[in-house]
């Protein structure tokens, strides 16, 4: 049997649906000129219109000299990253499923789209890659243009002002309440801890939701929780200034500090949780709702353990009582994860989501629910082409005729 041939050009960032609205994946010559002439009439000037045109006039080209080819483009999303990779490898499996393709040929315009090529090769064969490079922009002036062009984009805009903004503003206010240069590089320093650990998108991902309107009840715990977080910030100075007259010891100074922001930050969580329960709820996202209590439960124990060993290291407590009371803690941290535990596998027995058609949250098909696991949390979608596909639970967003996902 003669081999089959995918085509398969990459919208990493899918402007393809910010600029035509249109979904990927697109399948077949036709869909293929259809969707890179919306593209090119809505931005003459992006570089993915080219590329799906380069990707057609490679199928035309393979299929005169007598291939079995067919050609598709795939889009990921416009935050780059673990959200673009992972709508990518969802496409990606869905066209292999549906085409039966035994080897592929990538077209790319670029480098940020050459991050397909490891999940292509754990899914299909790759023969090849094309890199479509647009003529004019190879000149230094039309360069000059590209450049701004990206600068307006958000993800990059973030990237070049952004952060050199925050920094100079760290410095800026750390002179002016002299502070010395140590505070705001313990600040960067605890942005790369979230950024490294993959921290700072589950951060992002929580507080995006948060919606201050005043027509909303949970405005006012949104903003007692600022108000209180505020407090925290000025009594971890206060201690910090009293220790530093009375010690040298770094040690002591630090755990100081933190016990100082540890007095009153646990109001915060609480009135946090109280507003991102009331938004869930209203969302008709109950088990978001479990899962958001139950981080806020395991934070509020952190908290609790970290100011136990702050003051320890004080002198307020002896070791053997920092044992005893952290004992305590891990313990009701397991009677939380229990108590959570039930609560979802109740929730989802109780949702009757089951053979509910899912979506993403651009709107895309996926499939339906075949089954539910709440033991778990993890639901089974099954796509139109038959593969069948895990999500955890917590990646849903709405619960209606229909269910979406992020």
């Amino acid at each position: 049997m003669a081999e089959r041939i995918l085509v398969l050009d990459v919208d990493a960032d899918n402007d393809l649906y910010k600029k035509a609205k249109i979904s990927g994946p697109v399948i077949g010559r036709s869909a293929n000129l259809n969707a890179a002439a919306k593209l090119a009439l809505a931005d003459p000037q992006d570089s993915d219109a080219n590329a799906m045109f380069e990707a057609v006039r490679k199928y035309d080209e393979l299929r005169s000299k007598g291939y079995s080819v067919s050609v598709a483009t795939i889009t990921g999303a416009e935050k780059e990253g673990y959200v673009a990779d992972r709508e990518l490898s969802r496409q990606i499996e869905s066209v292999v499923d549906r085409l039966k393709s035994d080897a592929c040929v990538l077209v790319t315009d670029g480098m940020s789209d050459s991050r397909v090529v490891p999940l292509l090769k754990n899914r299909i064969k790759l023969n090849s890659v094309d890199l479509v490079r647009i003529k004019q922009a190879e000149q230094l002036e039309n360069t000059y243009f590209t450049v701004l062009e990206k600068l307006k984009e958000p993800h990059y805009a973030r990237i070049i002002f952004g952060i050199p903004a925050v920094l100079l503003l760290l410095f800026a206010l750390s002179y002016y309440l002299k502070l010395g240069w140590e505070f705001p590089v313990a600040l960067i320093g605890i942005y790369l801890i979230l950024q490294g650990f993959g921290l700072m998108d589950a951060l992002t991902e929580s507080f995006r939701g948060l919606g201050f309107s005043v027509e909303r009840l949970s405005f006012v715990f949104y903003i007692g929780a600022v108000l209180f977080f505020a407090i925290s910030l000025i009594l971890a100075y206060g201690s910090y200034a009293s220790a530093s007259s009375a010690t040298s010891d770094g040690l002591v100074v630090g755990a100081s500090f933190v016990e100082g922001f540890l007095i009153l930050f646990p109001v915060c969580l609480v009135l946090y949780l109280a507003g991102r329960i009331i938004d869930l709820n209203n969302k008709r996202m109950r088990y978001r709702a479990i899962t958001q209590g139950t981080y806020t439960a395991y934070a509020i124990i952190a908290v609790a353990l970290m100011s136990l060993a702050s003051a320890w290291i004080i002198g307020q407590l002896y070791f053997w009582q920092f044992l005893l009371f952290g004992a305590v803690g891990l313990a009701i941290g397991y009677g939380v994860s229990a108590f959570s535990t039930f609560l979802r596998v109740r929730t989802l027995k109780r949702a009757k989501i089951k053979d509910k058609n899912v979506i993403n949250d651009i709107g895309a098909y996926i499939g339906k629910i075949t089954k539910v696991d709440p033991r778990h949390g993890f639901i089974f979608v099954k796509t139109e082409y038959g593969s069948v596909l895990r999500y955890d639970v917590d990646r849903i967003t709405g619960v209606a005729d229909r269910v979406t996902i992020r």
